[in-house]
């Protein structure tokens, strides 16, 4: 389970905290790595996502994280209104100085190809239904106000390379600080272009 107590995450959070103790550690929060499907959440009996039953354990799984040291838990599953019951799971356990980052307007991305090679990911079916759809900046400003709104500290945008224009949507409607997430597609696109010498 993700919020195993001698599960990687939080084993690695404790030693980390305890070995350096300067390093600011943030730890991703997701249900993907601990399901025999691959998805970011829960799925009910049909293979639809359980909004509801997701948004609780990765509220259980934050607080888990923090409960090791984390100083910022960061959300990336894409579920609706995880950051609101995050956050007041956290204020219940006297974790509000716990920063939480949003993985605020995340795209359904074939960029993300090489990071669930190198990971053997066993990801049955696709992430459409909870990831934004590649050309939905309407979708990306909801989901970022959202998130805003439910108490973000900081927002993200992922990919970055072909997204800077919602980075710029985002600044524009949110004083709340940004994150662009250049993704394991945007850095072989980088590599392959320096190896061809075309940059």
């Amino acid at each position: 389970a993700a919020d195993d107590i001698f599960g990687p995450v939080i084993q690695a959070t404790k030693l980390l905290r305890a070995t350096f103790p300067d390093l600011y550690v943030i730890c991703d929060v997701c249900l993907c790595a601990y399901t025999s499907h691959g998805h970011c959440g829960l799925l009910l009996p049909d293979s639809r996502i359980d909004n509801t039953a997701s948004i609780e354990r990765l509220a259980e799984v934050a607080v888990a994280y923090a409960q090791a040291g984390a100083h910022m838990v960061a959300p990336s599953d894409m579920m609706d209104n995880r950051i609101a019951a995050i956050k007041s799971a956290l204020q219940n356990e006297d974790f509000s100085n716990v920063a939480v980052m949003s993985y605020a307007a995340k795209y359904a991305s074939a960029l993300y190809g090489p990071f669930r090679s190198a990971c053997s990911t066993a990801l049955k079916g696709n992430r459409a239904d909870y990831q934004l759809p590649p050309a939905a900046e309407g979708l990306g400003k909801r989901a970022i106000l959202r998130d805003v709104e439910e108490g973000a500290d900081i927002i993200m945008v992922k990919p970055g390379i072909a997204y800077l224009d919602i980075v710029r949507m985002a600044r524009e409607v949110s004083a709340t600080p940004i994150a662009v997430y250049q993704v394991s597609g945007e850095y072989a696109m980088v590599t392959a272009a320096v190896a061809a010498g075309a940059i």
